[in-house]
C-alpha cells in the first residue's frame, strides 16, 4: 500500500527535448538596421540572437522534431503513449487542432517499425491561452497521469513568436518547441498537485479577427493601381449575388476577417498584467499550500526554492517582474527592515496618494528601487540568472519560453558541478489575456542523467547565422525555397489551393539522403 500510495502521487516529468530552427539574426544585426542601440537590447533586456524559422517549418514541424527527439531518446512504443497535448499559440487552423498534423507526421515517420496503426488510440489536442497554454496542457496531462500508474503521456510546446516588422516586439522574436515526457516516478522532476492561479480578462495581447469591409479593400486595389476609388461602390454592387462562391470579393459574407499571425498587443499593459497575475497566482498557490501543510506560515518561499522558473519574454523580464513577490516574502522576515534601509525610501501607501494612477507610479518606482539593491541583486544571480541564457540566444518562444527557462536552468547548474537533487523549483507561469499559474517540483535523484542529453549549447552552436535581407524575406514569406538543405527533420511540402483541400497541409520526414520519405497525403 505504501509503495501505491507513493507511486500515485510521485508524478512529473521524466525528459524533456528541445527544439530550435537552424536559422538566426543576431540582435545586433537588426539593431543596426533599425537604427536601435544594441546596448540597450543587449545589456538592459538581455537579446543576444533570435531563432527564426525556415520556409519549411512551421508550429507543427518544430512540434514533431521535438517529440520525435523525445520517442528516440526513451526509446517509447508508440501504444504506450496515451495523449500528445499540445501548448501553442500559433494554431495553423481555426478548426483542425495542430496536434492532428503532429501525430500524421509522427505516424508516417514511425510505421516502418511500429506498424500503420501506430499512434491510432492516442489523444491529442491542442490547448491555446497565450504563452501559458503549455503549463495549462502539462497540469491537465499531470491530473490524467496520477488517475493510473500505467499512463504516460507527452506535453509539447511550439511556437514562432513574431511581431510586424520595425514594431516594439520585434526584437524579441524567437521560434521553436519542447517536448516533455510525462510519467510516473520520473527521473527529473516530481510535480505537486497545488496549483496557484490568478485569472482576468483583459486586452494585453492578442490575436484577433481583423474586419476588413470590402468596400475598403477594392479602394485600396485602385489606389494602388492609380485609379479612381470613387469607381469602388459600382464594382462591389457588380459581385455576383448568387450563393456559389468564385472568388475572395464574392464570399457570402458581407465583410471579410483576416486573421493574422502577428498580436495586437500594448507593452507596458502587458507587463502590468503579468505582475499581477503572477502576484495573484502566488498568493494562491501560498494560501493553498500552508493549508495542506506543504509551506509554513512564515516560510520564505524565495528561500524555499532552489530556483525560480518564469515564463520569459525577453531574457530578463524574470528579474524584473519578481520584485513584487521577493517583497511579500521579505515582509514575513526579519530581514525586511535591512531591506528598507537599502531601498531608502519608504514603501508608498496608496491612502497618501490623491489617485490610483499616481500610487501605482509610485509603487512600481519603489519595486524598482528594489531590483537595484545588494540583496535583491544577489537573488536573481543566485535564484534566477541561469534560466536567461538561453532565452538571450534564442528569443521569445510564448508557451515554450517558462520550460526554456527550465532546461537551461538544470544543464547551467549541471555544467558548473551544482547539486540539485531534493531541491525544490518554483514556477511561474503567466498568459496574456490573462492568467497566472504558479506551483512547485522537486528534482529527482536522476536528473543529472537526464540533463546531460539536453544539449542546449550543442544545438546553438550548431545554427546558421542569416543577414537582414534573408530574415525579412522571411518574415514577408516572400521564399519558396528553404534557406538551408533539410534534412534528418520533419518538414511542410505543400498547402491545398483548391476544392475541399483547400488551406490542407502535407508534410513530410526528410531523412538524412535528403529525399522525402513517408509523404503520402494524410487522409
Amino acid at each position: 500500500m505504501k509503495n501505491q500510495l507513493r507511486s500515485s502521487y510521485e508524478v512529473g516529468i521524466d525528459d524533456m527535448a528541445l527544439y530550435i530552427p537552424q536559422l538566426y539574426l543576431p540582435i545586433e544585426t537588426l539593431a543596426k538596421e533599425r537604427n536601435l542601440e544594441y546596448e540597450k537590447l543587449h545589456f538592459g533586456l538581455g537579446l543576444t540572437s533570435m531563432a527564426i524559422p525556415d520556409v519549411h517549418e512551421d508550429a507543427a514541424t518544430m512540434a514533431a522534431n521535438a517529440v520525435s527527439e523525445i520517442i528516440d531518446r526513451n526509446q517509447i512504443h508508440p501504444d504506450t503513449i496515451g495523449r500528445i497535448y499540445l501548448g501553442t499559440e500559433s494554431a495553423l487552423d481555426n478548426a483542425k487542432p495542430t496536434a492532428t498534423y503532429l501525430l500524421e507526421m509522427l505516424r508516417r515517420k514511425y510505421k516502418g517499425k511500429y506498424g500503420h496503426e501506430c499512434f491510432r488510440n492516442c489523444d491529442v489536442v491542442d490547448l491555446t491561452f497565450a504563452c501559458v497554454g503549455g503549463v495549462d496542457a502539462l497540469h491537465n496531462t499531470l491530473d490524467w497521469v496520477r488517475g493510473n500508474e500505467t499512463r504516460q503521456g507527452i506535453v509539447v510546446t511550439s511556437d514562432f513568436a513574431k511581431y510586424e516588422l520595425a514594431s516594439s516586439g520585434e526584437y524579441t522574436q524567437g521560434a521553436g518547441a519542447i517536448a516533455m515526457l510525462v510519467k510516473h516516478n520520473p527521473r527529473l522532476l516530481t510535480l505537486h498537485d497545488t496549483f496557484g492561479v490568478g485569472t482576468m480578462g483583459v486586452h494585453d495581447f492578442f490575436k484577433p479577427m481583423r474586419r476588413i469591409e470590402k468596400l475598403d479593400l477594392i479602394k485600396e486595389v485602385l489606389n494602388l493601381a492609380g485609379l479612381d476609388e470613387k469607381q469602388a461602390g459600382k464594382i462591389l454592387k457588380s459581385l455576383p449575388s448568387s450563393l456559389e462562391v468564385k472568388g475572395l470579393l464574392d464570399e457570402n459574407d458581407s465583410y471579410l476577417n483576416l486573421h493574422k499571425e502577428t498580436p495586437v498587443f500594448d507593452g507596458p499593459y502587458s507587463n502590468q498584467t503579468y505582475q499581477s497575475r503572477i502576484k495573484e497566482a502566488f498568493l494562491h498557490f501560498r494560501k493553498q499550500a500552508e493549508g495542506k501543510g506543504v509551506v509554513k506560515e512564515h516560510e520564505d518561499l524565495m528561500q524555499r526554492w532552489e530556483r525560480l522558473i518564469f515564463h520569459l519574454p525577453y531574457a530578463f523580464h524574470g528579474k524584473r517582474i519578481a520584485s513584487e513577490i521577493y517583497m511579500i516574502e521579505q515582509k514575513k522576515q526579519a530581514r525586511w527592515q535591512d531591506l528598507q534601509a537599502e531601498v531608502a525610501v519608504e514603501e508608498p501607501m496608496e491612502e497618501y496618494f490623491p489617485d490610483k494612477n499616481s500610487f501605482e507610479k509610485a509603487y512600481n518606482e519603489y519595486l524598482r528601487l528594489i531590483t537595484k539593491t545588494k540583496s535583491y541583486k544577489s537573488f536573481v544571480k543566485e535564484k534566477l540568472e541561469k534560466a536567461q541564457r538561453a532565452s538571450s540566444e534564442i528569443g521569445n518562444m510564448y508557451a515554450c519560453s517558462i520550460f526554456l527557462a527550465l532546461m537551461s536552468t538544470l544543464e547551467e547548474d549541471l555544467n558548473e558541478g551544482v547539486e540539485l537533487k531534493g531541491k525544490n523549483f518554483g514556477f511561474l507561469g503567466y498568459g496574456s489575456g490573462s492568467k497566472s499559474k504558479v506551483f512547485e517540483g522537486t528534482i529527482n535523484a536522476e536528473w543529472k542523467e537526464v540533463v546531460q542529453n539536453f544539449n542546449i549549447k550543442g544545438k546553438l552552436v550548431s545554427r546558421t547565422e542569416i543577414d537582414y535581407p534573408t530574415y525579412e524575406s522571411l518574415h514577408r514569406k516572400s521564399l519558396n525555397n528553404s534557406v538551408l538543405p533539410v534534412q534528418n527533420e520533419f518538414a511542410l511540402e505543400k498547402i491545398g489551393e483548391e476544392g475541399t483541400k483547400l488551406g490542407a497541409r502535407y508534410y513530410a520526414w526528410k531523412g538524412s539522403d535528403r529525399k522525402v520519405t513517408q509523404s503520402e497525403p494524410f487522409l
